[in-house]
């Protein structure tokens, strides 16, 4: 058992506790396994490759035995079954992946894999890895008790010392891109260090850490940008001490790389707000365009997103005046006037999205449509679509939708949203705070 936890600790960082648990619970092949063993938590948790690496170390050191599936892949019961049959005599170990889908199947599916060690009497033990707490998999059949064992969001903290493990991977990358450039090797050799990598990812999450807890995405976006960030002191502009300039350089890029994440997009990040050359930005917003249109949502879906956009994006204290017609006359004192004479960088859209509920969601749902919608479980069951497909976020409350106190953000850019707006006929500059 404590080898298992020496070889995985170093790999998962901040994940000590649960790697000390399952060990406790399945790290001795000689000991009675539990029947089954509930892991959930948020998408970018590590779940499933913390359990995998986990196994992967069990076969090595004990010669145990691992049957793995997915439920997304076995989207019939007939073929969890055929799988789970096929692996079940040599096998000590069960970890179903998705395991919520499970759910879907039909009724006795589940509670037969909680019981599988009872029914066959072997040692063995299913896992089940899931987005949910498992209050949601109860049924009319009733289930066997599981050991629940979840893996909270990483905090900021968590964070930053997950992606400094990224300092290693950058050195190796610059170092042998710069290996015939003997002055910017030298350069390279000196800037790298802990400190200066430590600051770059304490700015990257000022920007970052609120809108995406997503580690593999966030890890994705800071390679990225990196480039950007090193470029002045690999030029001689900047020094590589001097956090402020630095900051100044890489803040632009930062934003604009915000309404990007999860998209995918090849956008030239690094000319954000700079007057870029006409045939990078043409290319940008064909891929936008593409995207947007190959987005299959449905009608309210897009209204939703738009909504959710509006949100993000505006005060809400701007709110009755955008959307209501009759909201009385607002008298120009020179304050509002001086007020709405931003610069690119103070507007809201260039500053990142804002946190929103989903009863002020909803209120701006039901001002831009034309027609009258009910509130049906249909409706709100496409909050949910928009949130699995990345497009929203959840700040807080992300098991609270029906009760409206779960807080979302909108993670898709400007230019995104002003195509979707296209599509169902909605001028969105219209009913933005920054272009009135």
């Amino acid at each position: 058992m404590e080898k298992i936890c020496s070889a995985l600790e170093p790999i998962f960082p901040c994940r000590e506790s649960a790697i000390n648990t399952l060990a406790e619970l399945i790290g001795d092949s000689r000991e009675a396994y539990p029947a089954a063993i509930h892991l959930f938590g948020h998408s970018g948790t590590g779940k499933t490759a913390l359990t995998k690496a986990f196994f992967k170390q069990c076969q090595r050191q004990q010669h145990v035995r691992i049957a793995q599936l997915n439920a997304i892949e076995c989207y019939t019961t007939k073929i969890l079954l055929e799988y789970v049959l096929d692996a079940l005599a040599p096998s000590q170990g069960e970890a179903v992946d998705n395991a919520e889908r499970l759910r879907d199947m039909d009724a006795n599916v589940l509670p037969v894999l909680l019981r599988l060690q009872q029914l066959t009497s072997l040692n063995l033990c299913v896992v089940l890895l899931s987005q949910l707490p498992f209050e949601k998999f109860y049924n009319k059949t009733g289930l066997s008790e599981v050991i629940s064992l979840h893996l909270p969001q990483y905090n900021k903290a968590e964070t930053q010392r997950i992606l400094s493990t990224d300092l290693a991977h950058t050195r190796n990358y610059y170092f042998e891109k710069f290996s015939s450039q003997h002055e910017r090797l030298e350069t390279c050799k000196e800037a790298l260090t802990e400190d200066f990598y430590g600051n770059y990812l304490n700015l990257f999450l000022s920007v970052f850490y609120k809108a995406c807890r997503d580690v593999p995405e966030l890890r994705l976006t800071a390679r990225k940008c990196f480039d950007i960030y090193m470029e002045p002191v690999l030029d001689g502009s900047v020094e590589a001490t001097d956090i402020s300039r630095l900051w100044r350089h890489i803040a632009g890029p930062l934003r604009s790389a915000l309404t990007q994440i999860y998209m995918r997009i090849d956008k030239p990040i690094n000319e954000a707000g700079g007057g870029g050359g006409g045939g990078s930005s043409a290319l940008e917003d064909q891929s936008v365009r593409k995207l947007a249109q190959s987005l299959e949502l449905p009608y309210y879906g897009k209204y939703l997103l738009i909504a959710a956009f509006l949100a993000s994006y505006n005060s809400a204290k701007q709110d009755k005046r955008l959307f209501v017609k009759h909201h009385g006359k607002q008298r120009k004192r020179m304050q509002t006037v001086n007020a709405k004479a931003k610069t690119s960088d103070k507007m809201s859209t260039a500053l990142g999205p804002k946190s929103f509920s989903i009863d002020r969601l909803l209120a701006i749902f039901y001002a831009i449509l034309e027609e009258k919608v009910g509130l049906t479980c249909n409706l709100l069951s496409q909050i949910s679509t928009l949130v699995h497909l990345k497009l929203l976020s959840f700040v807080s409350g992300e098991q609270n939708i029906m009760d409206g106190s779960a807080r979302l953000q909108c993670t898709v850019g400007l230019e995104f949203v002003l195509y979707i707006g296209k599509v169902v006929g909605f001028n969105v500059r219209q009913y933005l705070c920054d272009f009135m």
